[in-house]
């Protein structure tokens, strides 16, 4: 009988040079199912890569000073770059793709005009507004506050040459896959996807840009390049050898079982992509699952808010196989989590130290105590069960198919709750067997302790299998302490009480998981933070300080005083001025000048508190008279002038005097 097949895929991620811990959880929960699969016994394909392409590429590497190749090169194989990343986290993926590679490139152009000779392709003119962060474009209607309703962010206006794909044409049909099948989870998503895209109308894509050329070039038009989209979401059946002779593994694995996303980009994968594969007439993935996101202070984690938590210092504190588990224990899967330093340092002293960690260290230490470290046999069974034996037995017994039933629902909180339920059990049933009482009389109790030991060790066998996918590392630190033998840690042996030796011979070894100092940590993660809120700092260049001493009376008739903006807007015929309406707490209205309009807009300032000298004599500037100073900080940055008002606290009155 073959080996079944089973193939998974996270998104192929865009090469960001500051990785953080939310880049890490879409990947350690597919590595997660990954395992999972093989532990069953399947001949897994795990994918994962790197999205490559694309202007803001091509941006950030001209801002560098090195070709777009050089940029993401260093990205992703360069020191903290995404293959270091997944190998900190243990990540066991199969194939990594990157969309550079040359093999995906061809197979690109040539799927590109597979659609366009399918009739689904065709050339016209775009104009709308795009978001380059997540190359993107919108209609109007589509706009939240008219900015991108994905990542929140000013998007531009564009028009240029494109060509567009029909997704019009299969719009009733993606909405029929979605709405009458279990091909897309959670259930809220299809929801969102009908109600949001399909049925306000579904309009074609546009797959090809001028206004760049870091791209997959349309080899039948000069001057078009593929649009992420279609190069990007191609992946999953390039990197199995489509249109392409490097790899032979499309007939194997293709259908994919299961590709798991992230919510932002539930759309493209849930609508554009099976609607490419119906229009080249290839099998659907059976299944698309959008994760929710890992939220830092109720906000998304990202570099442009300062918000990301790094996971190398996470790891490096912690251990890997805490971080993993925190991360799939903590949060539902298909839900946002609010992610906080407290909370991982509460969940590994909760779940791993005291249950876990704690079960295997008294079990192990009794055994080595009580009969000299190896069980005497014949302890498996007992002829007079308690009904806490039978308990513990029984549940341990029937962890494997609950454990089955929420993992195929991707659902691996659920899966670790019901792992915890038993570890919180066992230890329960030290207190009600109380070994160290029965030890005092060994010839009388010792065949009793030894079948306790048996059960303890047993159920810490079986739970350590099913940990597997989640802490490989850890599990067989415990299976080697426990004296589980190879045989004893397969998936089979999970669901069958009583594989473990009636002679183990248990070892106990260092603390799988010591208990952290939370103090101590929280001190030491905060100190992290701020070296690296500083490290990431951009150099500055200071104004040399004055060398003329300016005596304390004559500093003192400079009047400072906090003013509140009433209005501001730009003055006319003047790229540098703005003009400023301000409350003193006079009663009457002071106008300034202020050349400013290069670093801020008018719109940002109204209702803000500043800081302006109010004493000095009027002046005019471009026809209207100042009334005073605003107070700035100015240095130089990357070789411009940058400017930053002062501001206060609103709660300062208008008129207060600084001093």
């Amino acid at each position: 009988m073959s080996q079944p097949k089973y193939y998974i895929t996270t998104p192929i991620y865009y090469p960001s040079d500051k990785l953080h811990i939310g880049h890490t959880y879409c990947t350690v929960a597919t590595d997660a199912f990954a395992r999972y699969k093989r532990l069953q016994g399947y001949d897994v394909m795990f994918l994962t890569g790197t999205d490559e392409h694309g202007q803001k590429i091509e941006d950030r590497a001209r801002d560098a000073g090195v070709t777009p190749q050089a940029f993401v090169d260093n990205i992703v194989e360069g020191e903290r770059g995404v293959l270091d990343l997944w190998k900190l986290m243990n990540i066991s993926n199969d194939r990594f793709i990157r969309t550079t590679d040359d093999y995906h490139v061809a197979a690109i152009q040539k799927i590109f005009k597979k659609l366009y000779d399918n009739g689904d392709i065709y050339k016209s003119t775009y104009s709308g507004k795009y978001c380059k962060p997540c190359e993107s474009f919108w209609t109007e209607s589509q706009l939240v506050d008219g900015k991108c309703p994905d990542c929140g962010r000013e998007v531009q206006d564009a028009e240029e040459e494109a060509y567009f794909f029909r997704l019009s044409k299969y719009a009733d049909r993606i909405q029929d896959l979605l709405e009458n099948t279990d091909f897309l989870e959670p259930r809220s998503r299809v929801h969102e996807m009908v109600n949001n895209f399909i049925k306000p109308g579904l309009e074609d894509l546009c797959v090809s840009r001028t206004s760049f050329t870091w791209g997959v070039p349309v080899d039948f038009d000069p001057g078009h390049v593929v649009y992420v989209w279609v190069d990007a979401l191609s992946n999953y059946i390039t990197a199995l050898g489509y249109e392409n002779d490097r790899y032979n593994d499309y007939a194997d694995f293709w259908p994919a079982d299961v590709h798991i996303v992230g919510k932002e980009i539930v759309r493209f994968h849930s609508i554009i992509w099976p609607a490419m594969l119906m229009s080249m007439n290839e099998p659907l993935p059976k299944k698309v699952f959008g994760h929710g996101w890992l939220l830092l202070d109720g906000g998304k984690m990202s570099k442009s808010k300062g918000n990301v938590v790094d996971p190398y210092i996470l790891a490096e504190m912690f251990g890997v196989d805490a971080l993993r588990f925190f991360l799939m224990r903590t949060f539902p899967f298909g839900s946002d989590g609010n992610f906080s330093n407290e909370l991982l340092i509460k969940t590994i002293n909760t779940d791993l130290a005291n249950d876990l960690g704690n079960l295997v260290s008294r079990t192990t230490a009794m055994v080595g105590k009580y009969f000299c470290g190896k069980l005497p046999g014949n302890c498996r069974s007992w002829d007079a069960p308690e009904s806490f034996d039978i308990e513990q037995i029984e549940m341990a017994s029937a962890l494997r198919d609950k454990y089955q039933a929420a993992m195929d629902a991707y659902a691996p909180h659920k899966a670790l709750e019901e792992i915890f339920k038993t570890i919180a059990r066992a230890n329960k049933y030290i207190d009600e067997t109380m070994p160290w009482a029965l030890a005092k009389d060994m010839e009388a109790n010792g065949a009793r302790l030894a079948h306790v030991m048996y059960n303890l060790l047993e159920t810490a066998r079986i739970c350590g299998i099913l940990l597997t996918p989640f802490m490989p590392e850890s599990m067989e630190k415990l299976f080697d302490q426990i004296g589980a033998c190879a045989c004893c840690r397969t998936w089979e042996s999970a669901g069958q009480w009583g594989k473990l030796s009636e002679e183990a011979a248990p070892t106990k070894g260092e603390n799988l998981f010591p208990r952290i100092d939370a103090e101590k940590a929280l001190a030491e993660l905060e100190a992290a933070a701020e070296a690296a809120r500083k490290a990431a700092l951009p150099p500055l260049e200071i104004e040399p300080f004055a060398e003329e001493n300016v005596d304390f009376a004559t500093f003192c008739k400079s009047d400072f005083r906090a003013v509140k903006v009433k209005a501001c807007e730009n003055v006319k015929k003047s790229d540098k001025l703005l003009r400023f309406t301000l409350d003193d707490g006079s009663g009457t209205d002071r106008q300034i000048l202020s050349g400013i309009a290069k670093y801020y807009k008018p719109e940002e300032l109204v209702g803000k508190t500043l800081v302006a000298i109010i004493n000095l004599p009027p002046r005019k500037m471009m026809g209207l008279e100042s009334n005073g100073m605003l107070i700035s900080a100015v240095h130089t940055e990357k070789g411009e002038e940058r400017l930053n008002l002062l501001m206060v606290s609103d709660a300062i009155p208008a008129g207060a005097k600084l001093c």
